[in-house]
């Protein structure tokens, strides 16, 4: 049962959108007087995969998660081995990437990817997600995100690096450095993946993220997208897990009851560096049928 409040019917009783729906053309063309330099950052962690390396391991991820595998169907050693060129001498090389996502690079949660009950975003019988994907609220209807992107970049509002693992970021600091818009896209910044670069223990852990109330006063807010760059947005204790209840708990309220995606595994490093609390984001998933989600390549336009 959906707990209250919620905006399962505000945009009509079929929608599969949530709050993108708020990124008229009107809020669109605002969002784009965020730019100021034209400046474009990637926010995007590198998807590294291979199936005789180690470099999958590289790239920060959540421990036990199915890591990126790249495999070539043909390369240069082929050619070399004897393989017929294409026509005239032309060479090609193809290549098949398999990501699962979650967990494991920046990418974008589906409002069908997380419920509780028989319901998913809006009422959508949760049992419309089925073992070839979901047919309700899949990540094929999120289309081209472009709006603006309020950036809140708390350890350097506390002057630390990165925040510690335990920490839950409370409304009242998210209200101290910006009060975003609607249609904006809150970009929270922890500092987490820094760790990674020191210790993979310790980076798993736990993870330092977004209190409750923190995540429902930006959904009280309409903000359109909520990216961060840990790994489940709210924060995740020792065993990779959420400690709150349902009622509680960041993906319940944002995904299932206000129709809010998210945005998980940022690099917003040179975001954080650049001192710009409002930019434009741009995003697009990939128009995966049924998806639960998709990786992505944020940018920011500074």
């Amino acid at each position: 049962m959906v707990h209250e409040p919620n905006n399962w019917g505000r945009f009509g009783p079929d929608d599969q959108r949530g709050t993108l729906n708020l990124l008229t053309p009107a809020v669109v063309l605002e969002a784009l007087r965020s730019a100021v330099t034209g400046e474009v950052l990637s926010l995007a962690m590198p998807i590294r995969g291979a199936t005789s390396s180690a470099a999958p391991t590289t790239v920060p991820h959540l421990r036990g998660r199915p890591l990126p595998q790249h495999f070539m169907s043909v390369d240069g050693g082929d050619y070399a081995a004897g393989v017929r060129p294409v026509g005239d001498g032309l060479r090609v090389a193809d290549d098949a990437l398999l990501v699962s996502h979650h967990g494991t690079t920046t990418h974008m949660d589906a409002l069908c990817h997380m419920w509780t009950g028989d319901r998913l975003y809006n009422g959508h019988p949760a049992a419309r997600v089925r073992s070839y994907g979901a047919t309700r609220c899949g990540i094929e209807h999120v289309g081209g995100v472009v709006a603006r992107g309020v950036l809140f970049d708390v350890p350097r509002r506390l002057g630390l690096d990165h925040l510690p693992a335990d920490f839950r970021i409370p409304a009242g600091l998210l209200q101290e450095i910006a009060t975003p818009r609607p249609g904006d896209v809150a970009v929270v910044r922890t500092g987490w993946p820094l760790v990674w670069q020191r210790s993979r223990e310790e980076y798993w852990a736990g993870q330092p993220g977004l209190s409750a109330e923190a995540g429902a006063w930006l959904a009280a807010r309409d903000v359109s997208a909520v990216a961060c760059d840990n790994a489940a947005v709210g924060g995740l204790n020792e065993h990779q897990l959420a400690d709150e209840c349902a009622a509680d708990d960041l993906h319940l309220i944002l995904l299932h009851r206000h129709g809010v995606h998210l945005v998980e595994m940022l690099w917003l490093e040179e975001l954080g560096a650049a001192g710009r609390t409002e930019f434009v984001f741009v995003a697009a998933p990939l128009r995966i049928e049924g998806g639960t989600g998709s990786p992505i390549t944020p940018l920011a336009v500074l």
